[in-house]
């Protein structure tokens, strides 16, 4: 076959033999055909179009009449005004209800043809005759794209199902905000990011959202992770879908790939870790400035030992579709340093190096380290962020950490990031009840007659003091009454034998004081 030729000489070459061609008989044109394809590389029909139209004179250009001048742009302006600047698929429909009226004001007033055309165009055409102006109505300025939008479009996305059991070094990136119940000011972040293949976690404390600690943060996970990694998946946040992030990303030989917006399922892996990991261990308080950050580093540098090395968790293995009802199935649960071991993608020198690790860490140290970690960001929750001011790091007894070990359980959630008391920042003085100077009293005829009513309580006190108490203090003296009575049947059920002394009550013989006092308190007692 004979060589390509450029496309240079392949003008040439239809300029010498084109006459010739036109001029043969049917058996030399389908020989020059054949050589002409030949030396061309045109496909046989397309060598015959050009050889047999070439040189002809090109169409002539279609002139179009125009429909819609400039009184018709004019007067569609006005519209589009008076509709206070409405979409053209929305001035559409619009125009026969403003028109008429505009008209009927005396706001505008057109000829039956301008207004013929009016009530026709169409809503490509009000696009095209309002372009410019819409240009100057945004100040010279067309519409923007959104922020990032040229970074993200240039990144590929990557869904759930596209990761198809992929090596490790493949991690899912996302951040976690430690903001509190508002999400105004500037707070710390935690970035996390999970490997696919072998869910080894890393977690690193962010001061603020800003370009050049996410490259900060990615460049420490990545000297942490045990094995190379070779690519991140972001989400649509900002933060990772700029040019200073997915450039650095790329310079570096990442490969960048990012999810669908508001889908989280695309990122099923990391969001689990959110939760499992960050928002167990930290929960949902306010963390603010340098001094929170560095706590919250303590925090993730015992975490990651514990849980990538003691942690076990489980990896989806298939799942399965029959109809609506979705089964899936899972791998025995391991922790994430067995995965990476296991796995043949693994250089045998990194393994060697995690091999050591994992004989070296002590579990029990670790966890305490992670209360200690603990502790300090719960004094910071609690303190909301008044009165800040620097703490040293908590020390930890170990020997008696770990004999709490057994017993720890007795007194409940022991996370003290979690179920912080609420304590007033500024106290408020206790508002004096108009019935404490009569507490006393009042117990005493409780006492004595346990069925007096409320009314008549507030009786006996208006009889001793007509100027503080009248009829409509009841409210407060039933309220008061009520909350005597069930503090005195609490104290009678806490006593250990109060079953026993209600069962004598009612059989002793009358002259039992104790037993008979008992019957008044509680009144009706079955025997």
């Amino acid at each position: 076959m004979a060589r390509r030729i450029s496309m240079a000489t392949r003008t040439e070459l239809i300029e010498a033999i084109i006459e010739r061609y036109r001029s043969s008989c049917r058996a030399d044109k389908h020989r020059i055909l054949d050589e002409f394809v030949a030396v061309t590389g045109y496909h046989r029909k397309h060598a015959i179009r050009v050889l047999r139209h070439r040189g002809s004179e090109p169409p002539p250009a279609r002139q179009h009449a125009v429909q819609y001048g400039p009184d018709v742009r004019e007067a569609l302006v006005a519209l589009w005004e008076a509709s206070d600047r409405l979409c053209s698929k929305r001035l559409k429909p619009l125009i026969p209800i403003l028109l008429p009226a505009l008209e009927r004001h005396g706001r505008l007033e057109l000829n039956s043809a301008l207004r013929d055309k009016l009530l026709m165009v169409s809503a490509a055409t009000m696009d095209r005759l309002l372009s410019e102006v819409r240009v100057v109505a945004r100040g010279g300025q067309r519409r923007r794209a959104g922020m990032s939008s040229a970074v993200r479009r240039s990144v590929p996305v990557r869904t759930f199902g596209d990761w198809n059991d992929p090596l490790p070094g493949y991690v899912e990136v996302d951040f976690v905000a430690h903001s509190g119940t508002s999400s105004s000011g500037s707070f710390a972040q935690t970035m996390v990011l999970t490997d696919i293949a072998t869910g080894w976690t890393e977690c690193v404390p962010v001061r603020t959202r800003e370009s050049g600690l996410v490259i900060a943060a990615i460049k420490q996970a990545r000297s942490q992770f045990p094995f190379p990694l070779l690519g991140v998946d972001f989400d649509n946040d900002s933060a990772f879908m700029n040019e200073l992030v997915v450039c650095w990303c790329r310079s570096q030989g990442l490969e960048v790939t990012r999810s669908r917006a508001y889908r989280k399922n695309d990122q099923a892996w990391v969001e689990q870790k959110n939760g499992a990991i960050v928002r167990r261990l930290v929960g949902y308080g306010r963390f603010v400035g340098a001094e929170a950050t560095t706590a919250l580093a303590r925090l993730y540098e015992v975490v990651r030992l514990h849980g990538n090395l003691f942690q076990p968790s489980f990896k989806l293995r298939e799942k399965t579709r029959i109809g609506a009802r979705v089964i899936k199935r899972y791998h025995p649960p391991v922790p994430p340093v067995a995965r990476v071991l296991a796995h043949s993608g693994v250089a045998e020198a990194d393994k060697d190096r995690l091999q050591a690790m994992l004989e070296s860490a002590d579990p029990v140290i670790l966890f305490a380290g992670i209360r200690a970690a603990q502790e300090e960001l719960g004094r910071r929750v609690d303190r909301r962020g008044l009165n800040a001011r620097s703490e040293e790091p908590v020390a930890v007894d170990l020997q008696r950490f770990t004999l709490s070990l057994k017993t720890a359980w007795q007194v409940g959630e022991k996370r003290p990031t979690h179920r912080r008391p609420y304590r007033r920042t500024k106290p408020y003085p206790k508002r004096q009840s108009m019935l404490e100077p009569f507490e006393p009293q009042i117990r005493a005829w409780l006492e004595a007659d346990p069925a007096v009513s409320a009314a008549s309580v507030l009786e006996r006190l208006m009889s001793a003091d007509p100027s503080r108490f009248t009829k409509k203090s009841l409210r407060t003296v039933q309220m008061a009454v009520k909350a005597w009575r069930i503090e005195t049947a609490g104290q009678i059920i806490l006593d250990g034998d109060w079953m026993e002394r209600a069962t004598l009550s009612s059989h002793a013989a009358a002259g039992e004081d104790n037993g008979h006092l008992s019957a008044q308190r509680f009144g009706n007692i079955p025997g």
